[in-house]
């Protein structure tokens, strides 16, 4: 039978671990299996099933009174033992076995201080019968003995289990000495002994002493016959005995005789045994040394061997192939033998590099041998460098000469031709993975290269830029539009019929689509093609500006890094200064032939700088993700040039409104307030993209210069200063109003010209009203300063205000008002230049009139109650029938 869980000492003390701290001792221990519901029905999965647990009994003892306790202990992830419940044996009520388990090994504990008694408690299932009786008869003994009270036990027999402790002594606890103190009542399983009865005799003496009775014809009360009896024939029996020993004494001393003759052969075996013992100690020493010496030749043929094959390997990395050395000294390098002249290049970077410490073993690296093999191959690769810089610096001159001596290849007269870069580039791209081999095995070698193939390939580029530029101001034809637009001189009306010069924009735009494109396409294939470790120049799956032509993978070499830890997606700072720099080389000289074609543009309309600024301004926003900024430098140097050009537009015609002031008295509207709305309306037809900043700038620049110069001029006849200021800022507001709905810039200046419209007409007016009706008004005046001093009832009283003075007064100016009314209208009109403004100024005039009079009779009503004048309404009709 297996061993019980109970004698488990590792599990006792991992429960004794598991509850280190509770100063309580651990009495018994035992594996059980934990689960819930009813036997026969279904469970849900998870919940229900069997769950391993311990079962653990202890005893803490305080002074005379002991506690115990029932510990359930389950095991955590890592396979330890960790407390899950503890119930108090004083609180033990019901022990039930269930008559539903067939084995009897399930068992529940029912204790009377649960909460929830509608909860079914758990069952505890034993492996066996014999675990299940050494657990409850441990419980009931401790509950006996140190509790005072056993529960009540129901499906099992107590004498069952009283003849179950007879028969195995341990598995119950000995508590008899439970009050001497915690010392005794913790005893080891070992000590725990049932006390059970012995019986006297066994069964089977008693049969046998049944069977001796029966030959016996003997009654009950002859014990003492029968004990006579059987002593005479004992002793009977014990003189038999003696006498066949006596009778068997020659036999014995046969027996010794043959005896001493054994010990005799023994002896002489032991000693033969010693003398082979001492030979055979003798062979394995010599069998010994000479397995010794088998070992270290072994040891020393095997390391032989490996020693051998060591250096073979090693030879065979110093030897150098005859075809490889002679390629790399002395090889051609055409079209042909790149093949052969790269598969040299490979090895040659291999051997290096299988001669370098991390490939080497460092034993080897001090060898004569090594550092005379790695000199021979520095020498070889230094030698090969050399040739090939130089194949491939003269190589390039000549390709850019072969080109640039042939003119089919650039733009002649009458006939524009676009850049074909495709032959060169896949001729150079034969040589891409050579160039890769020489980076590889000496990154100094490509600087002199770089160089010589931007110095070449720069002359070809501005050679291409020139002839191109040429031949297309020389195809374009355009009508030259004059530069002078606000000039006080010329007609007005000059500027209206100007020429179309919409092809000036066109030739720039072809310049630009033609060569912004080939230059980012040359950009990105050096970038490449020279081995810098940088992004693409290009994002992946578009092209510059969304130019689409047949060139679009140009850039694309079609090879790939030979140095893993080369990674062309880290930045690299100081690649990114050398392809700057070197992409400068390249493209420097080609912007004076955008130059050129901008400086032409403006002579023929100045105005065509807003329409090239726009497609600058689009280009340029179009090449924000290039690693390398030289075409991008190269639009915003265009750009600051078609500004700078467009700026020195703007101030001659700032100089031309100026010029306005130093002319002859100006009567009306000026000249360039028409010509501006003109200038403007030209202005927004040629806006393009990004050029509103432009223009608005521009704008500001006019109108404020304008306002600036029409104030000086209105100050020089202070007498017709608001007359000249309304008819300029009438016209201003009249010619802008179209524009001024849709350009927020030019609706700033139009409010501004508003506000001193109404101005100007406000003070012309009250100049004309105080003209005519000066006595009226300055008496009113009069009162009303008065009326700050001194109360309103005494004003009558005072020098020149009395009511004879009132009389005179109105007698002289309200007397023939029809004639002053006309005359204060004649006096507007007088002097007037935009004869559309008379209605509305003729309306203001009268309203103010209106509106000072009404100020007049109020004051009268005030200060003279008993004095009558002509009322408001009586004025108004007067007004409104003139």
């Amino acid at each position: 039978m297996a061993k019980s869980s109970a004698d488990d000492q590792e599990l006792r003390r991992a429960c004794e671990a598991a509850i280190e701290g509770t100063k309580q001792s651990v009495v018994m221990s035992i594996r059980v299996a934990k689960s819930r519901g009813i036997w026969g029905k279904t469970h849900k999965l998870g919940r229900d099933m069997a769950k391993p647990r311990v079962l653990a009994l202890s005893v803490k003892s305080k002074g005379q009174k002991t506690k115990a306790f029932l510990r359930v202990l389950k095991y955590s992830t890592g396979g330890v033992l960790e407390p899950a419940k503890l119930y108090k044996l004083k609180h033990l009520s019901k022990v039930e076995v269930l008559t539903n388990d067939p084995s009897g090994c399930t068992f529940t504990l029912g204790f009377d201080n649960l909460r929830s008694q509608s909860v079914a408690p758990p069952q505890w299932t034993m492996r066996n019968i014999d675990d299940r009786n050494r657990l409850l008869l441990c419980i009931l003994n401790i509950c006996k003995d140190a509790l005072g009270h056993l529960p009540k036990v129901v499906g099992i027999d107590v004498v069952e289990m009283a003849l179950w402790a007879k028969e195995n002594t341990p598995a119950v606890t000995n508590q008899g000495n439970m009050q001497e103190g915690p010392a005794a009542s913790t005893v080891t399983e070992r000590d725990l002994k049932v006390t059970v009865e012995k019986e006297l005799v066994s069964q089977a003496e008693e049969e046998d002493m049944e069977a001796l009775l029966g030959t016996y014809v003997m009654g009950i009360g002859e014990a003492e016959a029968f004990s006579e009896r059987l002593k005479r024939e004992l002793l009977a029996l014990e003189a038999a005995n003696v006498h066949a020993i006596l009778e068997s004494e020659p036999l014995i001393d046969e027996v010794l005789q043959g005896l001493e003759a054994a010990t005799n052969c023994v002896d002489d075996m032991d000693e033969w045994l010693g003398i082979f013992n001492v030979k055979l100690r003798h062979m394995r020493e010599d069998i010994e040394s000479i397995e010794t010496r088998n070992n270290k030749l072994e040891m020393q043929s095997v390391n032989n061997r490996a020693l051998i094959e060591e250096l073979d390997k090693l030879l065979l990395g110093l030897r150098v192939p005859s075809e490889y050395a002679a390629c790399l000294t002395g090889g051609l390098f055409d079209e042909a033998r790149m093949l052969q002249n790269v598969e040299a290049c490979e090895w040659l970077a291999g051997a290096l590099r299988s001669l370098d410490v991390p490939n080497l073993d460092p034993i080897y690296a001090n060898m004569r041998a090594v550092k005379e093999k790695r000199a021979e191959l520095e020498k070889l690769k230094s030698t090969f460098v050399r040739r090939a810089s130089e194949f491939l610096r003269n190589y390039f001159s000549s390709l850019v000469e072969f080109m640039i001596s042939d003119k089919s290849y650039f733009s002649q007269r009458g006939q524009l031709k676009r850049p074909d870069h495709a032959d060169l580039r896949y001729k150079c791209r034969t040589y891409a993975r050579l160039l890769q081999h020489l980076k590889s095995l000496d990154k100094n070698c490509l600087g002199p290269l770089r160089k010589a193939y931007c110095d070449s390939l720069n002359l070809l580029l501005r050679r291409e830029a020139r002839e191109f530029a040429n031949e297309l101001r020389a195809s374009t034809k355009a009508s030259r539009n004059p530069t002078v637009w606000l000039e006080a001189s010329a007609g007005s009306g000059q500027n209206v019929n100007a020429a179309d010069t919409s092809t000036v924009s066109e030739a720039y735009a072809k310049m630009l689509t033609i060569f912004i494109p080939l230059l980012v396409d040359e950009s990105s294939f050096f970038a490449h093609f020279m081995c810098f470790e940088v992004p693409a120049l290009v994002p992946p799956g578009g092209t510059a500006n969304g130019d689409k032509s047949d060139d679009t993978n140009d850039d694309d070499l079609g090879i790939m890094d030979i140095d893993d830890n080369d990674s062309k997606a880290g930045k690299n700072s100081g690649e990114l200064a050398a392809l700057n720099e070197s992409l400068q080389n390249l493209l420097d000289g080609i912007q004076e032939d955008f130059y050129a074609v901008v400086d032409w543009a403006y002579k023929i309309d100045p105005l065509r700088c807003i329409s090239m600024h726009g497609i600058t301004e689009r280009y340029l926003s179009g090449q924000k993700a290039d690693a390398a900024g030289f075409v991008r430098l190269l639009l915003g140097d265009l750009e600051s040039r078609i500004s700078m050009q467009f700026s020195r537009f703007v101030d001659e015609a700032c100089h031309q409104i100026e010029r306005n002031e130093r002319n002859v008295r100006q009567i009306g509207v000026l000249s360039y307030i028409p010509r501006f709305a003109t200038l403007a309306t030209r202005m927004e037809q040629y806006i393009q993209g990004q050029s509103r900043d432009l223009v608005d700038q521009a704008y500001t620049k006019f109108v404020s210069i304008m306002f600036v110069t029409l104030e000086k001029i209105a100050q020089t006849e202070p007498k017709y200063a608001d007359l000249f200021l309304l008819e300029n800022y009438a016209a201003f507001q009249n010619s802008l109003y179209d524009l001024a709905n849709v350009v927020p810039t030019l609706a700033k200046f139009y409010h501004q010209a508003s506000e001193a419209y109404e101005q100007a007409c406000t003070r012309h007016i009250s100049m004309i009203i105080y003209y005519q009706f000066e006595r009226l008004f300055q008496f009113a005046r009069r009162i009303e300063d008065l009326m700050y001093t001194i109360p309103p009832e005494e004003i009558p009283f005072q020098l020149g205000l009395a009511k004879m003075d009132l009389r005179k007064m109105l007698k002289s100016s309200l007397s023939g008002l029809d004639k002053s009314i006309t005359a204060m209208y004649k006096k507007l009109q007088k002097n007037m230049t935009s004869e559309e403004l008379l209605p509305s100024l003729w309306d203001k005039c009268k309203k103010e009139f209106l509106d000072k009079y009404e100020s007049f009779a109020q004051l009268v009503a005030k200060i003279y109650p008993t004095e009558t004048i002509p009322t408001v309404v009586e004025m108004r009709d007067l007004l409104a029938s003139m």
